[in-house]
């Protein structure tokens, strides 16, 4: 599963946005890169759905109230 992160990384942002200036500069694009990818990137798996999205329809899910009787 990490090499296929690796693959990811490297094939969305390394190869695609280089040359890079230096290591700062790989630094802070790889922490946009990962804030994307978990948060704002649609994911097939979910359905389409960001993580945020998907985790807010868990939540509300579990939380719903069901009447007893």
């Amino acid at each position: 599963m990490a090499e296929s992160q690796i693959g990811l990384y490297k094939a969305e942002l390394i190869r695609p946005e280089g040359p890079w200036r230096g290591v700062e500069h790989v630094e802070i694009e790889t922490l946009n890169w990962v804030d994307f990818f978990n948060h704002e990137r649609p994911h097939e798996a979910l359905d389409d759905l960001t993580p945020i999205a998907a985790e807010e329809l868990h939540y509300a899910a579990r939380n719903e109230l069901t009447p007893t009787g």
